[in-house]
């Protein structure tokens, strides 16, 4: 999922049936979620607050399916952190959807949002939303999956459907391009944005495992856009075949790739650092980077 240049006033294209999405969370949790990617990205989200030496007095944690992203805040000394999922049946202090936030401006100095935010069909206005919820100089840390997230589920679905049925049906979702997520941040509003790129690799004793904790993480299909027939059992057991054939290590496992988009971003504020004037800088960059003027002055020029 990139970002849309949606222009002004025009409304974002729907991707996601979010109520859908929303109700295959609500089974997840009923049955029991799936939670070992929260719990990693938890971990990381953990290791990133250590690097920020600020102290942060009340953050929402926006989305989180569990109560990983809480606990984190409050390793990190939060003293007030607002649960706020986007079902019923998950806990929290306020049921929320990310594309009306019910919070006053200036309400939070953090807000999380980890896996939660790939299902927002404006994600744009989702994220102006939160650079207003925060007080000025407040944080904002995303986790999004990646472009290659289940890659190698798309490629065996895509090969197996085309052999069984003649065609192709989007059965896995958009995610989102790092490249786009810093123009992002940027017409949201966030000051000092930053984007970066995490891939995990979980393995499977066979490809319907990993189909069994997508459904058991709320990660049905959800495309506007989507077949609205059940999957037919020929065409499933084909992809197990191709995922197999295609994917599989010596031992017989199965690979399956998340891919995961950090951003962060500062709501404005006078005390953060400005970028210079042209034209107003005091040092060549040349200097700062500590290379020899003479053997760069003797580097053969590129013609044309």
């Amino acid at each position: 999922m990139s970002a849309p240049d949606t222009p002004e006033g025009a409304a974002a294209p729907l991707v996601f049936d979010r109520p859908l999405a929303r109700r295959y969370l609500e089974r997840a949790a009923r049955a029991g979620l799936a939670d070992f990617l929260v719990d990693r990205v938890a971990e990381d989200l953990d290791l990133r607050l250590s690097a920020i030496k600020r102290d942060f007095s009340c953050a929402l944690d926006l989305g989180g399916p569990g109560e990983q992203v809480r606990d984190a805040l409050r390793r990190r000394g939060v003293a007030r952190v607002v649960r706020a999922p986007v079902g019923q049946g998950l806990g929290g202090d306020v049921v929320v959807d990310e594309e009306a936030l019910p919070f006053a401006p200036e309400s939070f100095d953090l807000i999380v949002g980890v896996l939660s935010l790939q299902g927002v069909n404006d994600l744009p206005g989702a994220m102006a939303q939160i650079r207003r919820a925060l007080k000025p100089d407040g944080l904002f840390i995303g986790c999004l999956p990646g472009g290659a997230t289940l890659t190698e589920l798309r490629q065996a679905f895509t090969q197996a459907e085309a052999e069984t049925t003649g065609g192709v049906s989007p059965r896995v979702a958009p995610f989102a391009d790092v490249r786009d997520m810093g123009a992002l941040l940027q017409r949201a509003g966030f000051a000092l944005p930053v984007a970066d790129l995490e891939s995990l690799t979980v393995r499977y004793g066979h490809p319907l495992r990993l189909a069994a904790d997508l459904r058991a993480m709320g990660a049905g299909n959800a495309l506007v856009d989507r077949l609205r027939k059940p999957l037919r059992r020929d065409t499933l057991m084909r992809m197990a075949e191709v995922y197999l054939q295609r994917f599989a290590d010596a031992d017989g496992r199965v690979r399956a790739t998340f891919e995961l988009v950090w951003m962060s971003g500062w709501a404005p504020h006078e005390s953060q650092q400005k970028p210079l004037r042209p034209g107003s800088a005091k040092a060549r960059l040349i200097d700062a980077l500590k290379v020899d003027a003479d053997a760069m002055a003797a580097v053969p020029r590129r013609k044309g």
